[in-house]
This record gives C-alpha cells, sequence and structure tokens, in this order.
C-alpha cells in the first residue's frame, strides 16, 4: 500500500510538471526578444488613488513622496508596455543597459518619480527594441496621442463612476478610440489605471486581451487631485 501511495504521488507530481511544461510552451515563441512584439499598452495611472493606497499602508518611500507631495496629479504615465497578442514580454536585456540620468530627469513630467522611470527602462523599455532616449520620446508622442478628458484634469472632489462610463468619456474625446482598445483597471474599491491599446506606430488599435483583464465592479471610486 505505501508503493501504490509513492506511485500516486510520483503521478501527480509528473501531471504538474507536465502542466508547467504547456503553460510555457504557450508563451509567444518570440518570449523576451527586443523588438519583436505586437502592440504597445499605455497605462495611465490615478495618481491620487495610488497615493491613497500608498498612504493606506504607511508607505512613504521616495517615489511616494515625489508623487503624493501635494502637487496637482491627475493621471500620470505609468509605461508604454510591449505586448503579444497573449501575454507580453519583460527584462529583456539582463542586466539591461544604464538609463542615462538626464533622460530619467526629462520624463518627470509625465512619470513623477524616478524610480518608477528607471523600472520601466528595466521591465519594458528593454523589449521595445529602441534605445533609451527613442523608447522614452515613444511614450512622450504616446502620451501626446491620448487627450485626457475634461472632467478629470482637476477633479477636486470624490467621484464614483462606472468603468464602462470612464472608457465612454475618453472615447468621445478621442475621435478613433473604440471600446476594443481601452480597459480600467482597479482595486477593491479605487479607481487604479487606464489602459489604452496602440500600434507600433501609436495609432489606436484594439486587444482583446487586454480588455478581458479589465475591473469588473460596477462602480469605483475617482478620489480627488491632491492639491487642486
Amino acid at each position: 500500500m505505501p508503493r501504490l501511495v509513492t506511485i500516486s504521488r510520483f503521478l501527480i507530481s509528473f501531471a504538474f510538471v507536465l502542466c508547467g511544461a504547456v503553460g510555457a510552451s504557450a508563451q509567444d515563441r518570440r518570449q523576451n526578444a527586443p523588438g519583436e512584439f505586437d502592440f504597445y499598452v499605455l497605462s495611465l495611472s490615478w495618481s491620487p488613488s495610488f497615493c491613497e493606497a500608498a498612504s493606506e499602508r504607511g508607505n512613504n518611500g521616495r517615489g511616494t513622496q515625489a508623487q503624493c507631495g501635494g502637487r496637482p496629479y491627475s493621471f500620470v504615465v505609468h509605461g508604454l508596455w510591449p505586448q503579444y497578442e497573449r501575454g507580453f514580454p519583460e527584462y529583456c536585456q539582463r542586466p539591461s543597459p544604464r538609463l542615462a540620468r538626464n533622460i530619467m530627469t526629462s520624463m518627470l513630467d509625465l512619470m513623477p518619480a524616478p524610480g518608477l522611470i528607471y523600472n520601466e527602462w528595466d521591465k519594458h523599455g528593454t523589449c521595445s527594441g529602441l534605445g533609451e532616449r527613442a523608447y522614452f520620446e515613444a511614450i512622450r508622442k504616446a502620451r501626446a496621442a491620448v487627450k485626457i478628458p475634461e472632467e478629470f484634469l482637476q477633479l477636486t472632489e470624490p467621484k464614483t463612476i462606472a468603468p464602462d462610463e470612464l472608457e465612454t468619456a475618453f472615447i468621445k474625446a478621442n475621435p478613433g478610440l473604440s471600446n476594443s482598445a481601452i480597459s480600467v483597471t482597479c482595486d477593491s474599491k479605487r479607481l487604479s489605471e487606464v489602459r489604452i491599446c496602440l500600434s507600433k506606430d501609436l495609432q489606436f488599435r484594439s486587444c482583446e486581451e487586454i480588455d478581458r483583464r479589465a475591473c469588473r465592479r460596477d462602480q469605483v471610486l475617482m478620489p480627488p487631485v491632491r492639491g487642486g
């Protein structure tokens, strides 16, 4: 009987290993090859939600201080992420080429935390196939291609909104943007991010997998802009 138990355990373990191998093989064959991807996701983080969540966790690190020190940030750029139709690459060069400090400081108006900028280069920029300057120029162009709806730029009171309503506001403000090219993410109660899918030449394009990961809550809270 003990031998049968041992054999059963071996077969179960083998099944898990096999499933893992199948999962790995299901990844894109280009996995982590710089420049080999299908489209970008421009991720726009609602800064007031980030700051409230950080305060609740007691996180007062340098990155939090840079973004949450009272300046009236609304949507800030989290990143521009290369994507596959299924899955995504990350950390495509190890070690990554060191990002020049002057490039980092040039992005602080859009991405108000040095640590975030360095991390985005290491994790996502190295997968773009672009040099450091060209990658951050692409971020700036992508951000310029998206208009933030006027009502969110200087939000002075907490706002409760349905994710679909938020998407509709962005679609109305951005001709050519469709429901299939935008998704909203959230935590347990607050808006986290708006994610917009762009082609390699930074045109709006659909992205089914990103849309499937969207917030499923009926409504989310948008804390007001700090210092606004």
